[in-house]
């Protein structure tokens, strides 16, 4: 049980997130875009590890003005993810789930949607002092992260395992994606900085 010092801190934590996410919100051109707020039971500014997705999915938009990025929102990718998570050993507050591209993206993911997001990365990067890794899921998250480490030229350096997207949609090797989930999960688990 957390004493009313840690809630305290654990709720800081966070809510400094949620002010970042609502700068995001704010897209170039003036208008608004969808953007959810942060897990308040993840360890927030204090994670060890960010889980990378791609951009918010149609059940946290489905979620309106309450959606939180999380492993407890309802449909298949979060339910892949906990259960990949909790067999990784990696504990819930070691880490912090969210997307390369905070934002909800309409049709396909353009390669300006990518940029904007890698943009994005490295400011979240910079609110998170003691990150040992990132597990980025699906191709997206990985190319965000690797844009973001080869082309902003103070990008502090942190390990990045690369795992499928966990999405039902890559049914195909369902196990597969589940076992490399697993791995990636463990191996950010056991990543400490030096």
């Amino acid at each position: 049980m957390s004493t009313p010092d840690e809630l305290a801190n654990e709720v800081a934590d966070v809510q400094s997130l949620n002010s970042l996410a609502e700068t995001w919100r704010t897209a170039p051109d003036g208008s608004r875009r969808f953007v959810p707020n942060f897990d308040p039971r993840s360890s927030g500014t204090a994670s060890r590890v960010l889980v990378l997705m791609q951009s918010p999915g149609p059940q946290t938009i489905a979620a309106a003005h309450s959606a939180i990025c999380s492993e407890d929102n309802p449909g298949p990718t979060a339910t892949a993810f906990r259960a990949a998570r909790i067999e990784s050993g990696l504990a819930r507050n070691e880490y912090l789930r969210w997307n390369l591209i905070p934002w909800e993206i309409p049709g396909r993911v353009r390669p300006a949607d990518i940029d904007e997001g890698r943009r994005a990365l490295g400011t979240l990067l910079e609110v998170l002092p003691v990150l040992d890794a990132v597990v980025a899921y699906g191709t997206a998250a990985l190319d965000g992260v690797m844009r973001h480490l080869t082309l902003d030229e103070h990008a502090r350096l942190v390990p990045v395992i690369a795992a499928p997207h966990p999405s039902p949609a890559k049914g195909r090797h369902r196990a597969e994606q589940h076992r490399r989930s697993v791995q990636a999960l463990r191996l950010a688990a056991r990543t400490r900085r030096a």
